[in-house]
């Protein structure tokens, strides 16, 4: 592991911290379910901000894309809710891409 890719790796978890720390902070002041806001500070989606994060941080987004899809499969209802008739067709066609997208990547 390279000194610089060791750098990123703490810039993104020490932001990562940073963010959800401060999202509880305010949550405790603002209360931000009595807003509509309560989804900012739910458990599922420490996943989320960590992988935006590590995503905007880093230079190697392979981290950042293993945390989106993690986060996507944990929250697999919410997304199909979300898409409502077409996740019909769109799910399979996304995991047919990007399977597509693996092989190809895997034989070049």
């Amino acid at each position: 592991m390279s000194q610089s890719n060791r750098k990123d790796n703490y810039l993104a978890g020490s932001i990562t911290l940073l963010v959800v720390g401060a999202l509880y902070l305010l949550d405790k002041f603002v209360h931000f379910a009595a807003h509509g806001y309560g989804w900012m500070v739910d458990k599922s989606n420490l996943l989320l901000f960590a992988a935006i994060v590590f995503l905007l941080v880093k230079a190697d987004k392979t981290v950042g894309i293993l945390l989106l899809l993690v986060w996507a499969i944990l929250n697999i209802g919410l997304i199909i809710s979300l898409l409502g008739q077409l996740s019909g067709y769109l799910l399979p066609l996304a995991l047919i891409v990007i399977g597509l997208l693996l092989l190809y990547l895997y034989k070049r």
